[in-house]
């Protein structure tokens, strides 16, 4: 594995020179519309990466932008591989280890996520404060990558607090309500049932998803920074009367749009 993220980042590497991202965002489904701000100065699809796993859900266009966004030289990944797309846990977060390889120290993992909070709405935004990941395998399973980091990371602080705290700043000064919560990713592709989100809820999760955990422990364990945005697209089963659909997802994505956008502008240029 750390061979095929080695031959990826130097595949990388030729179509992007020299440059170096600092920071790195992955945009999650409906989301990629912040993409649409940044500087371009190159875009590589996952398709035109060597051995690199490929989006194939709608929503996630699959593709590296590398450019500037308010003067930070950042990597942003047009959406994101899924276990439920068919791969591994540890091959969903080959983006993450190539763009640490790559240079990125800060990692902003954004994700449209399905509300357990009852006092969610969709168009909300929560701050990822912890996130939960009992139910899909971690991707650090099998033979550890050293030259990433160890064999047994530390959880207990996953999302870092100066972070969390740069964002509820520029939350609060942007007049954006921000909720705080903790996140569980389950496997999917189905959505879960109304007893599995009763069971999250007695857990202590407040929005339930299909990604971003294990994209978090990669990107600890491999020393990034993390902060978590989850846009509450839609409230979770047994929330309300009406059936779960991606149409959904989609769309409210798209009502949260400007405070979205506005929030990570904050961000990446408060980091």
């Amino acid at each position: 594995m750390y061979r095929k993220c080695l031959n990826c980042a130097e595949s990388i590497k030729k179509n992007i020179g020299e440059f170096k991202p600092e920071i790195a965002v992955v945009l999650g489904s409906g989301l990629g519309f912040f993409a649409d701000s940044i500087d371009v100065k190159f875009s590589l699809n996952y398709s035109d990466i060597p051995d690199f796993p490929i989006s194939t859900v709608k929503g996630h266009s699959g593709k590296f932008l590398f450019g500037y966004y308010g003067g930070r030289a950042v990597a942003v990944a047009k959406g994101r591989v899924h276990c439920y797309e068919g791969y591994s846990a540890a091959e969903a977060v080959m983006p993450i280890r190539v763009l640490r390889l790559l240079g990125a120290e800060t990692v902003i993992l954004t994700n449209a996520a399905g509300g357990i909070n009852d006092s969610f709405n969709p168009g909300d935004i929560m701050l990822i404060r912890d996130h939960i990941s009992l139910f899909i395998d971690s991707p650090l399973i099998g033979a550890n990558i050293d030259e990433l980091g160890a064999r047994f990371p530390d959880m207990s602080g996953v999302y870092e607090p100066r972070l969390k705290k740069c964002a509820s700043s520029v939350a609060k000064s942007l007049e954006i309500t921000l909720k705080e919560g903790v996140y569980a990713q389950l496997k999917g592709p189905q959505y879960e049932t109304p007893a599995e989100i009763k069971a999250l809820e007695v857990l202590g999760a407040d929005a339930v998803g299909m990604s971003t955990a294990v994209e978090a422990i990669a990107a600890v364990h491999a020393g990034m920074k993390v902060c978590g945005i989850s846009v509450i697209t839609n409230m979770a089963a047994g929330k309300t009367k009406s059936p779960l659909s991606h149409k959904e997802v989609i769309e409210n994505s798209k009502k949260a749009e400007k405070n979205f956008c506005r929030l990570l502008d904050g961000i990446v240029k408060s980091i």
